[in-house]
């Protein structure tokens, strides 16, 4: 298994992470001795860093990391980097009702995540979202004491901007940002991603796949009645768009003997030595499909073709609904988003 550092402070973890969310929310009903099986063949494969938040399935991602890691060998179970995020606030009916970062319900937060997860410590703790209501000097101070209690290695942010990234890393030295960040979603181009190299940030990468969008698996007749259906680049109209950008993508693919995933995986991987993607397989052979794009090389003419494929801003519709935009740190100010 390849290893990359998140960035300057951060832990060394594999150079693909495990994305849980969909074994528990959002993506519909999953099985859970798959999604156990398919946690136990990424450590396996040697796969160290599972991204996961408190709020998935309200607790419920939490234990089922738990109960994974909790079947395996010691040495493996010890192996696993555990990022949890945390704030969102959810009710009994899984509806969703902002953030809270205040430093004594991250004292809470955190008491309860140890506990579902059955862990003396977690390895990378972030905030899922920025607190309108806290600055992030107070949401960072309060990580970094419980870093000094033993409780957390290190901390993480999650779709902030690049002036709240900078005032959090003057309060604590920060491992990595987590965004979503794709072959048609790269804004952070333009100034988080430099941001985060000058300060020795790395970046955990979410949504390289677009939520199975550029995977090369989604079709026109696909139906979902899950969050995808919310989501504008899924709409009637922009979705045809964005799977012709896909079938370009698939030629390059094809001609590079990988699949479209492979391939798609393999660019945002290739960006910098410090971008870990993060992939959500809730099967085991959607796991095997995105470990293998670890072989791909990417030399400069297969950049360029991918490319000319899929040019930077050609995805039609925006990545979250626009009522959920509010909530982005990392997309205020920035014009309109992709």
């Amino acid at each position: 298994m390849k290893t990359r550092k998140l960035g300057k402070y951060g832990p060394t973890v594999s150079g693909l992470g495990l994305g849980c969310m969909g074994m528990s929310d959002l993506y519909g009903p999953a099985d859970r001795t798959e999604s156990v099986a398919t946690i136990h063949a990424a450590l396996e494969a040697g796969v160290t860093l599972l991204d996961t938040g408190d709020f998935y399935g309200t607790g419920h991602n939490e234990l089922l990391i738990r109960e994974a890691l909790s079947t395996l060998p010691a040495s493996r179970r010890e192996a696993a980097v555990v990022s949890v995020k945390f704030g969102a606030m959810r009710d009994p009916g899984g509806g969703w009702h902002g953030y809270d970062a205040r430093p004594s319900a991250i004292r809470n937060f955190l008491a309860y995540s140890l506990q579902r997860l059955g862990l003396d410590h977690i390895d990378i703790y972030r905030p899922a979202r920025l607190d309108p209501h806290v600055p992030i000097e107070e949401t960072v101070g309060a990580i970094a004491d419980l870093v000094r209690a033993g409780y957390v290695r290190h901390v993480g942010l999650s779709e902030l901007g690049a002036d709240t990234i900078r005032r959090a890393a003057s309060v604590h030295p920060i491992s990595d940002l987590q965004i979503e960040y794709s072959l048609i979603s790269r804004d952070i181009e333009d100034e988080i991603l430099p941001t985060c190299r000058s300060l020795g940030i790395g970046v955990t990468a979410y949504g390289v796949l677009s939520r199975g969008l550029i995977s090369g698996h989604w079709q026109v007749s696909s139906a979902t009645r899950d969050f995808r259906s919310l989501s504008p680049r899924f709409q009637a109209g922009n979705l045809d768009k964005n799977l012709a950008l896909v079938e370009a993508l698939r030629a390059v693919a094809t001609r590079k003997g990988a699949t479209v995933a492979q391939l798609a995986i393999a660019w945002v991987a290739a960006q910098d030595p410090h971008v870990v993607p993060l992939v959500g397989a809730r099967k085991r052979n959607r796991l095997a499909e995105a470990l293998d794009s670890l072989s791909i090389e990417l030399d400069d003419e297969d950049l360029a073709m991918i490319e000319r494929a899929v040019p930077k801003g050609a995805a039609a519709g925006e990545r979250y609904p626009s009522a959920l935009f509010s909530d982005l740190d990392s997309e205020k100010n920035r014009g309109t988003a992709h």
